[in-house]
């Protein structure tokens, strides 16, 4: 079992898209590119990087997960597949050249090669029963649970999210033919639709505005599955531990809506703290109820007792909303 689905036993199970969403729909994840480590020491490796337990991941099964700073900060976090030929690391696009150039330091002489995948790969997204339907001949064996993948060689994997919601990793020679059932019978989404169903999700996507800004558990990420406590050492893993042994996590990440715009990396700020800056954004899309619904890590204490506002200390008022998974 995955850990991320060891996370969906941990926490409320939904399968219901939130209000406002497309019930069916097929989105290009231009957002988001690809990683690819080969080589036959590519799983002791990556082990050794990132915060997720890698052996653990199965040709039918995905993580999330981190790379982080030897001080525990995510340079960036990703959703791990395996395949045949080793494993893919799905991630926030703009990080791809960074975390490529970073991680290839710790290579030395392992076997293991590691390559920018994105030209080569299409990201897609689908959601909805006629999605499923339309999927059907190239993937007849679609996955069923929160995490799990299903393969087809030369054509890609699939995998489904919490929600309900489809990832497709495609091959770019074949991605033509694969989406050409979903877009003759789904309505178009834009990437942005994607992006806030994520956000309602509490999936956090680091990005080039929050590398290196919070550790693993500040986004929330070992609530996801996306950290072992039970594996070995990995880069920043001393610092993820102590935070963890210490006790209650003073900033966590929260789901809350905004009237005025958004974007990651915004500074947040609350009553209770003054005039630093004491928190910051991690992704923000439009909400289809008005205003933007935003992904934030703010001081737990702030969060219960205070009132933060966006980008000023007298900046608009967030208004918190529940997240589909509890926070400690």
């Amino acid at each position: 079992m995955s850990s991320l689905q060891d996370a969906d036993d941990r926490t409320t199970r939904s399968t219901a898209l939130p209000a406002g969403a497309p019930r069916d729909f097929v989105a290009t994840l231009d957002h988001l590119g690809a990683l690819r480590f080969g080589g036959e020491d590519a799983e002791a490796f990556l082990q050794g990087q990132l915060s997720c337990d890698v052996e653990q991941v199965s040709l039918r099964s995905s993580s999330y997960g981190a790379f982080c700073s030897p001080k525990g900060r995510m340079i960036a976090n990703f959703l791990l597949l395996r395949d045949d030929a080793g494993f893919v690391m799905i991630l926030s696009r703009d990080l791809v050249p960074a975390v490529q150039k970073q991680i290839s330091k710790f290579v030395l002489r392992s076997k293991v090669k590691v390559s920018d995948a994105s030209p080569v790969t299409v990201l897609a997204g689908v959601a909805g029963a006629q999605a499923e339907r339309s999927l059907a001949q190239v993937f007849p064996d679609l996955p069923e649970g929160p995490g799990e993948v299903r393969s087809v060689p030369e054509a890609g994997a699939i995998v489904r999210f919490k929600d309900g919601r489809l990832l497709l990793a495609l091959d770019a020679t074949r991605a033509p033919s694969v989406l050409a059932g979903p877009e003759s019978r789904l309505a178009p989404a834009d990437a942005r639709v994607w992006r806030w169903l994520d956000i309602r999700s509490g999936l956090p996507l680091v990005t080039v505005a929050t590398r290196d800004q919070f550790i693993p558990q500040m986004a929330n990420l070992e609530l996801i599955g996306g950290v072992s406590f039970e594996k070995g050492c990995y880069t920043g893993q001393e610092v993820v531990a102590r935070t963890q042994h210490l006790g209650k996590v003073k900033r966590r990440m929260f789901l809350a809506n905004v009237s005025a715009q958004a974007a990651a990396g915004d500074a947040t700020y609350s009553d209770d703290l003054g005039e630093q800056a004491s928190g910051m954004v991690m992704n923000a899309e439009p909400s289809p109820g008005g205003g933007y619904d935003l992904l934030a890590v703010a001081h737990t204490a702030s969060r219960e007792r205070s009132t933060v506002h966006l980008k000023a200390p007298d900046g608009p008022v967030l208004r918190f909303l529940a997240l589909p998974y509890a926070v400690a």
